[in-house]
């Protein structure tokens, strides 16, 4: 399962790399190892992770954890994404849902920048969507083959990352990051 973690890693920075660039920004990967609290509160995790990268290395940096919400399950796996994805992934989930007819979901998104000189700033990202019947598309990671995003006939699975960056929630909130950082280096 290191290997699928070490990937979805790779494909996450790949989007984020991507949106920085459009910028003209550069963007460097920390390999970084954080303990991850448990919390039903995602802004709690990332600050937590963020804290724990700021206490090894005196540079700017950010951290972004994300969740997948189901509606019909009350918010499961929120918080939770990466481990029920590691533990029962998509077949679980559809399992889970059955022939319920009420699909409705959402993705969050929480980045979390930090400072050497204590500033921190959380910005967040939504797309509120559905979980298909059945696996669609063999791009993205995590649960990307089952969410289909509101008005859009393809799941993320099936999408490439420049059209997925165009709406997804973690692209969401990578942009309020980015323009937070531009408009700051104006001041």
């Amino acid at each position: 399962m290191n290997g699928k973690i070490r990937k979805h890693k790779k494909l996450k920075f790949k989007e984020v790399e991507k949106i920085f660039s459009r910028y003209g920004l550069n963007l460097k990967h920390l390999n970084f190892k954080t303990t991850e609290i448990q919390s039903e509160n995602l802004e709690k995790i990332a600050k937590n992770s963020l804290n724990q990268v700021l206490s090894q290395h005196k540079i700017p940096v950010f951290v972004e954890d994300a969740g997948l919400f189901i509606k019909v399950l009350n918010g499961f796996p929120g918080p939770y994404s990466s481990y029920v994805f590691k533990t029962i992934g998509l077949k679980g989930i559809l399992n889970l849902l059955g022939k319920t007819r009420n699909r409705e979901a959402f993705f969050l998104s929480v980045v979390a920048f930090g400072s050497p000189f204590g500033e921190q700033k959380i910005f967040t990202g939504k797309v509120l969507g559905k979980i298909t019947f059945k696996i669609k598309g063999l791009g993205g990671f995590g649960f990307d083959p089952i969410f289909q995003p509101k008005n859009h006939q393809k799941t993320f699975g099936q999408m490439n990352v420049e059209e997925k960056n165009r709406f997804s929630h973690r692209a969401k909130a990578v942009k309020k990051l980015v323009k937070w950082l531009l408009f700051k280096e104006k001041l």
